[in-house]
C-alpha cells in the first residue's frame, strides 16, 4: 500500500451553493473514490471542480491570465466610451464586451447549463448567468460583464487564499522507506520493502527506519518507537524481540528476520487507517454556502414573481417593463459583494494565522474551528518536548560525588538516556571509566575513579543482587539505578519535558468552553502525572492508534465537536478523523502534517488558542460582511422592484457595499490573536 504523492487540490467553498466544499484528502494510489456525503458524485463530477482556478498550477496561471485580460479589454472600453467620450460602433462594442465576458465567465457559463440539464437550477451558476444574459438582452452589455467580473475575482480571491495558505506544506511523501537492505546470497542488497518474503534477514543501520515487521536477531537493540506507538521513552530490545515498521535504530547496524509482508506490517495498517479515517470525513461547508441553499432559490422566485405577477393586476403591463425590473432585482441579487469580500474575509483569517505561525489549508477549516468545544491532544511532542531530561536525582552519597560517577560510566553510552544524565553532568569533571561492561536492555558497569559503579534499570540491580527500596518500581518516570561498590547509592529520573506555554494553553483553552483531552501511546502513570501537572481532567494512555481512533469516534458519538493535535505517524489516523486535525509541523511527521487541516509551524501548543481566535475573529467579520450586504441588497432589490433603481443604479449599489465589505474585511489584517 502507497500513499500518493499527489496532494489534490485545496478545498473551495465559494458562496452560493458550490458543489466544491468538499474535503480533499491524500488517497491510497489505485483505490477506489470514496464519496463524501452531502454533495453528487457522478459522471460529472469533475466538470464542477474545473471551475476551481487553483486546482492545479497550470490550471490557476491560464485562469488568472483569461480573467486579466478581460478586465483590461472591459476596462478601457468603458474609459473609452466615459473618459474619452469614444465610441466604437454598437457591432464592435457588443463584440468587446462579450470576448470580455467569456474570458471571464466561459467556465460559470458551462457549469449553468450543465446544472441546468441535471436538473439543479438554484446555483449559483445559474443565478449569475440568469442575471448577466438578462441584462445583454435589455442591451446592458457592461453591467453584465463587469457582474460576471466581479464574480471571477472573488473566485481569484478565494483561491489565492487556498494557494498561499499551501505553499509552506510540503507535498505529500510515502512513508514507507524506498528500500530495505537484505541479505542474500551472502550479500547485502537494497531491495523495495515489498519485494521481501518472510523469513529474509533485513540489515537497518543506525539512524535508520525498519521497512518491515519482524524479528531482533542481533543481540541487544534500542529503538525509537514514538513514530508508531507516542511513546516518548527509547526502548531497548534484546534478541528474539518484535521490531516494527517504523521503528528507528538508535544502536549499532542490527540484523532482523521478517515476519510480516509490507502489506500486513503495522505501518501499513495505520496508513489504511489514515485512509478509511479520510474517506469518513464529512465535508464542511462555509457559512454563505449553507445560506445559499435558501437564498438563492428565494431570488429566482422572487424575480419571476416582478416578472409575471404584473400581468394579473395590470392592464397596461408591458413584459419588457417589468422584464428589466425582473434584471434589475437579479444584479442587485447577485453576490458581488458576498463572492468578494466572504472569500477576502477568509482570506484575511488565513493571513492572520501565517502571521502567527499556523497554516491553514482551506477557509473552510477556520469556519469549523470556531464550533471545537473539545481539543483532544497527544502527549509526546505536542505538549511535552520529545526531549530527556533530568528530573529527580536522590542518593545517599553527596550529590556531586554521586552525579560524577553515574554520568562518567554514562558517558560510554550512546543511549538517549545516557546523553540526558551526561548532558545534566555538563559542568562536572567526568572520568573516563574502566571495565566497562554492556548488559542489553539492563545497563552498565565499570570502574570509576576506583569504585565499582552499576547504572542502569532495576534488572541490572536485580542480577548482581543489590537491594534497593521498595518504592522504586512504582516510579512512573524511566529510572536510572546507581549502585557502588555492591550498595544501593540512589537514583535519577528522566522524563519527557513539558512545553513553557502547555498549561497556559489549557487554561485559556477552558476559559473559552473548550475541554483538553490527553490521548498517548505512554504508560497511564506518566500520562496522569502530565495530565495533573497541565491540569488536564482526563488523560488517557497505553493507546494504540486504533485506540485514539475509537477514543475520539466515542468523543463525537457524544456530539462534541472534536479537533486532535498531534505530531507523530501513529496520530495521522485520529487527525483525519477529527471535526479538525492539527499537527504540530517544526518536527512533525509528513503524515502528520499532510493529514492535518491546520499545522503549527512553531511546534507551540498555545497557537492552537491562537487559531481558535483567528477563526472566531474571521467569522465575526464574514458575519459582518453579510448583513451589511444584505441590508443594502434588500432595499435596492424593494426599490428596484417598484421601478424606483435603475439598472445602473442596481450596478453601483453592488460594487459600492462590496467596497465596504472589501474594506471590512482588510480589518483582519490589523487584529492580533
Amino acid at each position: 500500500m502507497k500513499l500518493s504523492e499527489n496532494i489534490p487540490a485545496a478545498s473551495h467553498d465559494h458562496c452560493c451553493g458550490h458543489d466544491q466544499d468538499d474535503k480533499k484528502t491524500p488517497t491510497v494510489a489505485g483505490a477506489q473514490s470514496h464519496d463524501h456525503g452531502g454533495h453528487s458524485h457522478d459522471g460529472h463530477a469533475h466538470d464542477e471542480h474545473d471551475h476551481s482556478h487553483g486546482s492545479n498550477e497550470g490550471g490557476f496561471f491560464r485562469s488568472h491570465w483569461m480573467l486579466s485580460l478581460s478586465l483590461l479589454i472591459f476596462t478601457t472600453t468603458l474609459i473609452l466610451q466615459f473618459g474619452f467620450d469614444i465610441r466604437a460602433p454598437r457591432a464592435i462594442e457588443i463584440v468587446l464586451m462579450l470576448t470580455a465576458y467569456l474570458l471571464a465567465g466561459h467556465k460559470t457559463v458551462r457549469l449553468a447549463v450543465r446544472r441546468v440539464l441535471r436538473g439543479d437550477f438554484f446555483n449559483e451558476f445559474t443565478l449569475m448567468t440568469i442575471a448577466t444574459w438578462g441584462a445583454f438582452y435589455i442591451g446592458e452589455f457592461s453591467e453584465g460583464v463587469a457582474v460576471m467580473i466581479f464574480y471571477e475575482l472573488g473566485e481569484l480571491f478565494q483561491d489565492l487564499a487556498v494557494s498561499r495558505s499551501k505553499r509552506s506544506i510540503k507535498a505529500l511523501l510515502d512513508i514507507r522507506p524506498e528500500s530495505v537492505t537484505v541479505i542474500r546470497n551472502g550479500k547485502n542488497i537494497a531491495v523495495p520493502p515489498d519485494t521481501v518474503q518472510i523469513g529474509e534477514l533485513m540489515l537497518i543501520k543506525a539512524g535508520e527506519k525498519a521497512g518491515l515487521d519482524g524479528i531482533l536477531k542481533s543481540p541487544s537493540g534500542t529503538f525509537n518507537t514514538a513514530a508508531l506507538t507516542g511513546e516518548s521513552r527509547p526502548e531497548d530490545k534484546i534478541a528474539g524481540a518484535p521490531v516494527l515498521a517504523g521503528m528507528i535504530n538508535l544502536s549499532k547496524t542490527i540484523e532482523v528476520e521478517v515476519s510480516t509482508l509490507f502489506k500486513d506490517s503495522r505501518l501499513s495498517r495505520i496508513l489504511e487507517l489514515v485512509q478509511d479515517a479520510t474517506a469518513r470525513k464529512a465535508p464542511t461547508q462555509l457559512l454563505i454556502s449553507r445560506l445559499a441553499k435558501i437564498y438563492t432559490p428565494v431570488v429566482f422566485a422572487l424575480a419571476m414573481l416582478i416578472v409575471l405577477v404584473p400581468y394579473l393586476f395590470d392592464p397596461a403591463y408591458s413584459f419588457d417593463q417589468w422584464l428589466y425590473r425582473g434584471m434589475v432585482f437579479l444584479v442587485i441579487a447577485c453576490p458581488c459583494a458576498l463572492t468578494i469580500s466572504i472569500p477576502l474575509g477568509y482570506f484575511g483569517g488565513i493571513g492572520l494565522a501565517s502571521r502567527n505561525g499556523i497554516l491553514v489549508k482551506g477557509a473552510n477549516f477556520l469556519d469549523v474551528i470556531t464550533r471545537i468545544d473539545t481539543v483532544v491532544s497527544d502527549k509526546t511532542g505536542t505538549l511535552t518536548k520529545g526531549v530527556f531530561k533530568v528530573r529527580e536525582m536522590e542518593t545517599s552519597m553527596e550529590k556531586d560525588n554521586f552525579l560524577i560517577r553515574a554520568a562518567s560510566l554514562e558517558s560510554y553510552s550512546t543511549h538517549p538516556v545516557a546523553k540526558a544524565i551526561v548532558n545534566h553532568a555538563s559542568n562536572a569533571r567526568l572520568v573516563t571509566p574502566e571495565q566497562v561492561e554492556e548488559f542489553a536492555g539492563q545497563g552498565l558497569a565499570g570502574v570509576v575513579a576506583g569504585d565499582r559503579v552499576l547504572a542502569g534499570n532495576l534488572k541490572l540491580l536485580d542480577r548482581f543482587s543489590v537491594t534497593y527500596p521498595s518504592h522504586l518500581p512504582g516510579i512512573p518516570d524511566t529510572i536510572v539505578a546507581v549502585a557502588v561498590n555492591g550498595t544501593y547509592a540512589g537514583y535519577i529520573t528522566i522524563a519527557d519535558e513539558i512545553k513553557e506555554d502547555a498549561a497556559q494553553t489549557v487554561r485559556e483553552l477552558s476559559s473559552m468552553g473548550i475541554e483538553t483531552v490527553m490521548l498517548s501511546g505512554d504508560k497511564q502513570e506518566v500520562v496522569t502525572r502530565v495530565a495533573t501537572e497541565l491540569g488536564i481532567a482526563a488523560g488517557h494512555g497505553g493507546l494504540l492508534p486504533e485506540d485514539k481512533v475509537a477514543l475520539l469516534e466515542k468523543l463525537k458519538t457524544e456530539g462534541r465537536k472534536v479537533a486532535f493535535v498531534g505530531d507523530g505517524v501513529n496520530d495521522a489516523p485520529v487527525i483525519a478523523r477529527a471535526d479538525v486535525g492539527i499537527a504540530m509541523g517544526a518536527l512533525g511527521s509528513d503524515a502528520a502534517i499532510e493529514t492535518a487541516d491546520i499545522v503549527i509551524q512553531n511546534d507551540q501548543p498555545s497557537r492552537i488558542v491562537s487559531a481558535i481566535r483567528a477563526g472566531r475573529i474571521t467569522r465575526s467579520i464574514v458575519y459582518q460582511n453579510i448583513a451589511l450586504a444584505m441590508v443594502v441588497k434588500v432595499a435596492v432589490m424593494i426599490m428596484g422592484a417598484g421601478g424606483i433603481a435603475t439598472l445602473w443604479e442596481a450596478v453601483f449599489a453592488d460594487v459600492g457595499v462590496a467596497m465596504l465589505a472589501i474594506l471590512n474585511a482588510f480589518r483582519i489584517q490589523g487584529r492580533k490573536i
